[in-house]
């Protein structure tokens, strides 16, 4: 598999800072400089079909209808992007919506593009949430926590379990 020329955090902050675009013509754009930042290979790289890493991955809603997760890479994460400044509480509610449908991924993830939101989603284990913001990302340490999403979700495996706090 090949990854597109590496993006250094200067230039994804650079790039990515101002940018006050609606979801719909961002996210994808965003997401594969991300992958570029991470070192990590983009979904449609990765996987041309589609059937374990992609874009607009369809599902079923809990509560009846159908949507679609903006990126899902199974085993690993759903996620859900939004535009600038939006809720991403919203964005994570309707990322729940389809996370039955989409195998439970052990990781929730929301974005407005200038903020990361990663929620923990193993079963019977109380939830974390990690936050990235754009600046946090100039940080190695950040991003390789960030890289463990796509690579290692279990690095974010909560140690407390529900059982154990009762």
């Amino acid at each position: 598999m090949v990854c597109m020329a590496a993006m250094t955090p200067h230039e994804f902050l650079a790039k990515w800072r101002n940018v006050d675009l609606k979801e719909r013509t961002a996210s994808q754009s965003h997401f594969n400089d991300l992958c570029r930042l991470l070192g990590v290979v983009d979904p449609i790289s990765a996987d041309p079909a589609g059937e374990w890493f992609t874009f607009e991955k369809g599902a079923s809603k809990t509560g009846g209808g159908e949507g679609w997760a903006d990126v899902w890479r199974k085993g690993c994460f759903a996620w859900e992007y939004k535009g600038p400044r939006k809720d991403l509480d919203k964005a994570f509610a309707q990322l729940l919506q389809y996370s039955v449908a989409l195998e439970n991924p052990p990781l929730l993830i929301v974005s407005d593009m200038d903020r990361i939101r990663i929620h923990t989603n193993w079963t019977n284990t109380v939830q974390e949430i990690h936050e990235f913001t754009l600046e946090d990302l100039i940080d190695g340490d950040a991003r390789e926590r960030l890289k463990r999403a796509f690579t290692y979700p279990e690095h974010f495996n909560p140690a407390e379990t529900r059982q154990a706090l009762t």
